[in-house]
């Protein structure tokens, strides 16, 4: 079993009067234990070298499940053995647990700060019940971060960051090289939390969609749609036929404009500018596409607790057609650009390797598993949107075994290939009938819910419990940049320091949705 996700509680209103702590385990990777092996051949790949590759799938009902391991914990010594020794995913989880609730993870090997900053008072913890939404809190003067580096001759600490050139959000890195070569990276980010599960607290259903759905920029579709089928879930209603392929569309739509920009900024970090612009295009054309369809860039607003609420017209779905089939000539016509330059693959392979075992024990999620051997694909293991139907639509999971930069950019261009077959598949399945269905005035109080969705940058799990209004208690998301960050830290130690950039747009992690 792999880590899902790690959940607390305050539950000091409860008759238990306690901390609830939950461990929330999936299956590791349901496509490598069905076939026995980590890959199978692709005819449709130009360049094998371990990489690109399609498998076949496993039984949803083999998968489709969630194991929690529940703890109590004593308010008055709140503390609890830590997991990480023995699953190396629950790292930032229960660093995360002893910022915003105050429970400590004893035995934890790096037990440092990872959510709260320099000068957050010690003893507050924003997710204790007793902690108001709008409280300020005094600034305690504070050391400067303890950050892990290698000592000894010749070895130079560079930080980088937080602040970075352009429009990138902040993330601070500091690395130990000799040389070129990278001895260790320490990552610190969270410098853009928002408590936004904080500030879901007490809303209504509809409210707190509102707030999900913005969590992050590029998932808007993703995170919206793994709200609501969290919700759907405790209220005991499913979408109907239509608005399930409708969300489908919309969220092949979303990985496919991810996926596009993805290659071409890879190719920023190789300094190969024609496929730079050509990606930009590329995706600048979807995104135009994504503002017909929803009425904005960024899919919001057509996904909403219940179905959808907007319909693909005729004319949509002609619109639609031509644009795929412009994006699919112009996506092939790029990679052949990119393979037959001997300096970008020279800069690609082997460069930013994720081992398939540190993949697996990470828990990592989306390309940057897959590219490392690991068939996971929450469309599969966990069905949703046209995928939870009677008679869901065959889907072919990309891997490949290489885990390095390469690897990662051909098992983007064959998903970005596949999402364009299943919105053809998607459209042609599309039949007359409802949007949505009704949720009721109040959802049932006391009732958890947890979906898993395949964003663009891997499975995001999503968990809700209500009140007894039926109101939002606590929310929680997990996205795949949570898990993904610490896995690049590992594969830049395979790497030289001008390479950075290259590994770090190979993994194309989101710092909003890993704050919140």
């Amino acid at each position: 079993m792999a880590l899902a996700t790690v959940m607390e509680t305050d539950e000091k209103q409860y008759p238990d009067a306690d901390l609830k702590m939950r461990y929330v385990f999936e299956p590791a990777a349901p496509g490598n234990e069905n076939k026995g092996e980590r890959s199978a051949s692709n005819p449709d790949a130009k360049r094998n070298h371990g990489r690109a590759q399609h498998q076949e799938k496993p039984q949803p009902s083999e998968v489709d499940r969630f194991v929690t391991l529940l703890i109590s914990v004593d308010p008055a010594s709140p503390e609890a053995p830590s997991l990480t020794t023995m699953v190396p995913a629950a790292n930032w989880h229960e660093r995360e647990m002893q910022d915003l609730f105050g429970i400590v993870p004893v035995g934890h090997p790096d037990p440092r700060a990872l959510v709260v900053h320099d000068g957050w008072p010690r003893g507050v913890f924003s997710l204790r019940k007793t902690f108001g939404g709008s409280q300020h809190v005094p600034v305690e003067p504070a050391a400067e971060f303890p950050h892990l580096v290698a000592e000894g001759e010749g070895v130079f600490e560079i930080p980088v960051g937080p602040i970075h050139a352009g429009i990138i959000e902040p993330g601070h890195f500091r690395f130990t090289s000799v040389g070129e070569t990278v001895l260790h990276l320490d990552a610190r980010l969270f410098y853009t939390h928002r408590a936004l599960e904080k500030r879901m607290e007490g809303l209504s259903t509809l409210n707190a969609f509102y707030v999900a759905e913005r969590i992050c920029g590029v998932y808007s579709f993703a995170h919206g749609l793994g709200y609501c089928e969290a919700v759907e879930q405790i209220a005991s209603v499913e979408a109907p036929p239509r608005a399930r392929l409708i969300r489908s569309i919309a969220l092949e739509l979303e990985r496919l404009y991810n996926h596009v920009g993805d290659i071409g900024n890879m190719c920023a970090g190789a300094a190969f500018h024609y496929g730079t612009a050509t990606g930009l295009l590329l995706r600048e054309r979807l995104q135009q596409m994504n503002e017909r369809l929803a009425g904005n860039r960024f899919l919001r607003g057509l996904v909403i607790p219940g179905g959808v609420r907007l319909d693909l017209s005729d004319d949509l779905v002609r619109v639609l057609t031509t644009t795929l089939e412009n994006t699919r000539a112009g996506v092939d016509s790029l990679m052949e650009r990119i393979e037959a330059n001997s300096s970008v693959v020279d800069r690609l392979d082997e460069t930013g390797v994720l081992q398939y075992q540190a993949a697996v024990d990470l828990a990592t999620a989306g390309v940057a598993a897959r590219a490392s051997g690991v068939d996971r694909d929450a469309r599969r293991d966990h069905p949703h949107g046209a995928f939870a139907s009677s008679a869901p639509p065959s889907l072919n999971v990309v891997t490949a075994s290489g885990g390095d930069a390469m690897a990662r950019m051909m098992v983007r261009t064959l998903e970005a290939r596949e999402s364009i077959r299943l919105v053809g598949e998607f459209v042609r399945r599309l039949e007359p009938g409802p949007l949505v269905v009704a949720l009721g005035k109040a959802l049932p109080g006391g009732r958890i819910g947890i979906s898993a969705i395949e964003s663009p940058r891997g499975e995001a799990v999503h968990w809700l419990r209500t009140d007894a209004d039926g109101h939002v208690e606590r929310y929680h998301l997990r996205s795949p940049s949570y898990h993904n960050w610490p896995a690049v830290a590992l594969a830049a130690e395979t790497a030289i320091v001008p390479d950075f950039p290259l590994v770090n747009k190979s993994f194309e992690l989101c710092y909003s949705c890993t704050d919140r």
